[in-house]
């Protein structure tokens, strides 16, 4: 016997959330024995009780005779089941619309706790007092490209020089 344990597969684990799922089979119980000993039925009433919670005995509706004549519910739930609304579809979620932009290119840069905190402190301050979401890495590429252009504009004179070169 192996000692390796039995785990479930992808299959069982995750779900696709694109089709619709398949409503669960509807299932009777056979007799009112059955729908009293059910403990989703009972409720915190006791097994032998011939009560449900709401006061009102269980009773069983035989088949195919669900309806008084005039096509009305003979039951209560019955009513209630067949005046509520149908549940709305969900559209498809559209893609690509976030603003989003997918990078081929990807780079590690390691920065201290203070610099990280500084980014986040600078995330939050643009998106409380000026309305801008944006995530940190967002904000580090805009800031690169900051850079970038004013290295090629200004050569010598520019930002990424001088900090460059004093330390």
């Amino acid at each position: 016997m192996t000692r390796r344990p039995v785990l479930p597969g992808a299959a069982e684990l995750f779900r696709r959330t694109d089709v619709p799922a398949e409503p669960a089979p509807v299932t009777e119980l056979p007799t009112l024995a059955a729908a009293q000993a059910s403990p989703a039925l009972r409720g915190s009433a006791p097994a032998g009780s011939e009560e449900s919670t709401s006061g009102m005995p269980l009773s069983l509706v035989p088949a195919g005779r669900d309806l008084q004549p005039g096509g009305r519910p003979v039951d209560d739930v019955s009513a209630l089941r067949t005046a509520l609304p149908a549940a709305p579809t969900r559209a498809p979620r559209a893609t690509g619309d976030s603003g989003r932009t997918r990078h081929a290119e990807k780079i590690t840069v390691y920065c201290s706790a203070e610099e990280l905190l500084a980014l986040e402190s600078a995330r939050l301050t643009l998106r409380g007092q000026h309305a801008v979401v944006a995530d940190r890495g967002r904000i580090v590429r805009e800031a690169i490209a900051v850079l970038l252009a004013d290295l090629d504009e200004h050569g010598e004179e520019s930002v990424l020089v001088r900090r460059l070169r004093r330390g």
